[in-house]
């Protein structure tokens, strides 16, 4: 009788360790989810960033000219009233 309750429960621990290491929700799988999350973390919070630069930039476009001004030139190319533009080519 004591020979098969050993024999039961040391299938059972070797059931129970096959589970803990290749089962479903095993370790191996907890150790990868794990750099997920890492990985999405480090990712928002470069959004996160980005979201804070933009932020601080609708700010400027709200409140004064001088960045919509300034906007206008880069991007657009445009140039105020008596102003003149001159291109700067490289030499080749």
């Amino acid at each position: 009788m004591a020979r098969v309750v050993t024999a039961l429960l040391l299938s059972l621990l070797c059931l129970l360790q096959y589970r803990l290491w290749f089962g479903k929700h095993s370790i191996p799988d907890y150790r990868l989810m794990q750099q997920e999350v890492e990985k999405l973390s480090l990712q928002n919070n470069n959004f996160a960033q980005r979201n804070s630069l933009l932020a601080a930039d609708i700010q400027d476009l709200k409140i004064g000219l001088d960045a919509i001004e300034e906007r206008a030139r880069n991007e657009l190319g445009l140039i105020k009233q008596g102003e003149t533009f001159y291109r700067i080519l490289p030499s080749e």
